[in-house]
């Protein structure tokens, strides 16, 4: 019988929802303060599904993207906890904006850096960069391809 979706999950259960080991999960909760399960006697986890939710949007950008756990716990410092579900929920990641309080990690000629992965907004990403000429754009489009390419590669690679 199937859990409906709102039912807490054991570790057992994440852990296979999410195909992934369970000594895992307890790794990542000593790396991912946002990682909260509810504790009963004896330490049993109970996943709520936020949790599966956020552990899935994490899956997403370890495995799938290839993010460190620092670039990751630095998303969720930055972007929050929201932020990394809603990857785990699609699997796009968005351009990130910087943060209103924050400084540019790189500026170049005063243009700001806009961080992102997903190929499918390359063409957004590059379309609101302020300053740009249309050559430098269609540089920049013609870059972030080849870095995709060089992503995808490299995902390949690890894969197979």
């Amino acid at each position: 019988m199937d859990k409906s979706p709102d039912a807490f999950r054991t570790i057992s259960e994440a852990a296979d929802e999410l195909d992934l080991p369970q000594h895992v999960l307890r790794f990542w909760e000593t790396r991912f303060s946002q990682i909260k399960p509810l504790k009963r006697g004896g330490g049993r986890r109970y996943y709520r599904p936020d949790d599966v939710q956020l552990l899935k949007g994490i899956r997403h950008l370890l495995y799938d993207q290839g993010f460190t756990i620092k670039g990751v716990q630095r998303i969720l410092k930055e972007q929050g906890a929201r932020h990394v579900v809603a990857i785990g929920e699609t699997g796009i990641i968005r351009p990130l904006g910087p943060r209103p309080d924050a400084e540019p990690e790189i500026s170049v000629g005063g243009v700001e850096q806009i961080e992102f992965v997903d190929s499918d907004v390359i063409d957004d990403t590059v379309a609101v960069t302020p300053g740009l000429t249309v050559d430098q754009r269609d540089q920049l489009t013609q870059v972030l391809e080849s870095l995709i390419e060089c992503r995808d590669t490299l995902r390949r690679a690890r894969e197979g």
